[in-house]
């Protein structure tokens, strides 16, 4: 089969299945359940994904058996029926490959043998007796190959990849999951993982899930300038989005197809698709392809990674401007506690000018602070804290908040997710920083970042952002959230989002609705490009409703117009905007710049202030579009 598998790349373009758990889930699959488990419980329902991606014209299926170790299935119960579940899963494709009368190859599908939060409780050799007791079960099964897949950590696939090589000589596909800092959840970069798993001996090295089309491009280019072997690709459908108690994704099938050629184009012998997506979006890559030749890959010498100028000049300027600050020291603390604050502001009708700041990865909160830095000079008078967008660890955003105010007495806004803690620990928490002089909270419920692993409800969810806007509200009538005195009534300006653009308009417009009844004193938009669509918001919540800022973020190029429209939720771009972005080639930067400060130029007369925020993260960005902006 290993020759079979390396002929057929070499005549052509194979396109693999979907997601699985997307289309499982779809069908009324609660999201906590153990997908694997359905083999045995519901296998026509298995069986039928199957059909439906063969009938899409898929060149290879994936057994349902990602998440069919002895330890993820003992959170259901089934931990003695691995070997069950497992042969179960691949008699389910082969089934319906038979069925369909498809020249088509089955994959073994094995991905981490626990969470990461588990996994460092096992030893060497528990889990390699976990690996070996799954590919056991998969290669008396009678799969073609095994695809190793989502896997974080590269100690842990090479593993997989050992274990697999004692018991079999069937070909393997070996690919991991990034982060969109471009490193594994363990930290590893793209080239180590490409020169690993080629001295390893895989048949195929490549990358999925986590990441959307345009995130994992760069990895597998990236991939491709450090191994000479085929590689695969097989990325999520966007970003997820939790709606009605389900994930979903934002990338049209003819998007995603669009990248499949691209992702051809770079080396890739092996497409398919991660989270997200379904036979409808396979259909699309196995049309988009049927006209690429095979890739032919080389080794190629590896590229120095390059940072920007821009990000270096930022770096030393940011550096020069904190080290100002903390020789203003209690002066300028002082003079920073004696100006209105944004509450006082927003009452007086003043016009907000505010700049997102993301913590930065790690311990580094100087790296943070120097951002601060540069967008309080560029001419930010607030700084909202974003909340965490990745699954790195970093400062937490209320011991950032705490230190941009008292380091350069920057008046910063909080942005308080409710996912993953408890209203009674969010109530603790913002208490305490209440109590370090943090007044300014923006509610959002948030989603658990992506870090490999269909998602699922993770966090604890036990409140949402309109809980929490009713819960600050108590708070500022002296009751916590059961409606218990707690001695002296607290002064939280409570801010809330709001989308004109979101997908459900009328949702929307009644979750505002609700926001407003319960207390919160102002909103605030994602980036908005569609001035019609923010109009449209204003007039429906008319002209009680509270101050409302709106959020810009200065389009880089047209990919970043694309990545948004077709991989963000709830973003949405005029076609016009599209066109013009088109049109603008390598001036990109410059097309994206003028359209933002066209569209605050239109938009000013009906919004209180302005939240500016960059694509990348950086404060470089927002600084130029501050600096910009008329006094």
């Amino acid at each position: 089969m290993a020759a079979d598998l390396l002929q057929r790349m070499r005549t052509r373009v194979l396109v693999a299945d979907g997601a699985m758990g997307t289309v499982l889930h779809a069908s009324g699959v609660p999201l906590d359940r153990a997908l694997p488990e359905l083999n045995l419980t519901r296998p026509a329902l298995v069986r039928a994904v199957h059909a439906a991606y063969l009938a899409a014209g898929v060149d290879l299926l994936q057994t349902n058996t990602f998440g069919a170790s002895r330890p993820r299935l003992a959170r259901q119960g089934c931990e003695a029926a691995v070997a069950t579940v497992v042969e179960a899963g691949v008699r389910l494709a082969q089934q319906a490959r038979d069925a369909a009368g498809a020249d088509v190859l089955i994959a073994g599908a094995v991905g981490p043998v626990a969470p990461s939060s588990l996994r460092d409780r096992l030893t060497e050799g528990e889990l390699r007796a976990v690996l070996r007791e799954q590919l056991e079960a998969l290669l008396a099964g009678g799969v073609d190959l095994l695809l190793f897949e989502t896997f974080g950590d590269l100690r842990e696939l090479v593993e997989a990849v050992t274990v697999a090589h004692e018991l079999t000589s069937l070909p393997i596909v070996a690919q991991m999951t990034f982060l969109d800092d471009g490193r594994t959840l363990a930290g590893d970069d793209p080239a180590t993982v490409a020169a690993t798993l080629e001295d390893l001996g895989v048949t195929v090295v490549g990358a999925n899930c986590t990441l959307g089309p345009q995130g994992l491009l760069e990895i597998v280019r990236q991939l491709g300038r450090h191994t000479s072997l085929p590689l695969a690709a097989q990325p999520n459908a966007g970003l997820p989005a939790l709606v009605s108690g389900r994930f979903e994704y934002g990338a049209d099938e003819a998007y995603f197809a669009r990248y499949a050629r691209r992702f051809v184009e770079l080396g890739a012998g092996l497409v398919g698709g991660c989270c997200g997506t379904t036979p409808q979006h396979l259909a699309a890559v196995v049309r988009a392809v049927a006209d690429l030749p095979p890739p032919t890959r080389r080794l190629q010498e590896p590229l120095r990674a390059r940072r920007g100028r821009a990000a270096r000049a930022a770096s030393a300027i940011g550096s020069d401007v904190i080290r100002r600050a903390g020789e203003e020291g209690a002066d300028g603390r002082a003079a920073a506690s004696s100006r209105p604050g944004l509450a006082e502001r927003l009452a007086a009708g003043e016009f907000i000018v505010a700049a997102e700041l993301r913590p930065a990865p790690g311990a580094d909160a100087e790296r943070a602070l120097r951002d601060a830095a540069l967008l309080q000079a560029a001419g930010a008078e607030v700084v909202v804290i974003a909340a965490p967008a990745t699954a790195r660890v970093q400062v937490s955003p209320v011991a950032l908040a705490l230190l941009v105010q008292q380091r350069l007495g920057l008046e910063p806004v909080l942005t308080a997710t409710t996912w993953d803690r408890s209203l009674s620990t969010l109530q603790a928490d913002l208490l305490g920083a209440y109590a370090f002089g943090l007044r300014n909270v923006l509610c959002q419920t948030g989603t658990p970042p992506v870090q490999g692993d269909y998602p699922h409800v993770a966090g604890l969810w036990n409140v949402d952002a309109l809980g929490l806007v009713r819960a600050l509200n108590a708070l500022n009538t002296g009751r916590d959230a059961n409606g218990l005195p707690i001695g002296k009534p607290t002064q939280f300006l409570i801010g809330a989002h709001v989308n004109p653009t979101a997908e459900d308009p009328g949702e929307e417009l009644a979750q505002a609705r609700a926001a407003i009844e319960a207390g919160v004193h102002f909103l605030v938009t994602p980036p908005v490009y569609d001035l019609a669509a923010l109009e449209r918001l204003l007039d429906a919540l008319g002209p009680e409703a509270p101050p409302l800022l709106l959020g810009v973020q200065p389009l880089q190029d047209f990919a970043h117009a694309e990545y948004l429209q077709h991989e963000v939720p709830g973003i949405a771009l005029p076609e016009a905007t599209l066109e013009r972005m088109w049109q603008a080639g390598e001036r990109g930067g410059e097309a994206g710049l003028a359209l933002a400060l066209e569209l605050i130029a239109a938009a000013r007369p009906r919004v209180r202030g302005l939240l500016v925020s960059s694509a990348s993260a950086t404060a470089a960005e927002s600084v130029q579009l501050l600096r910009t902006l008329p006094r």
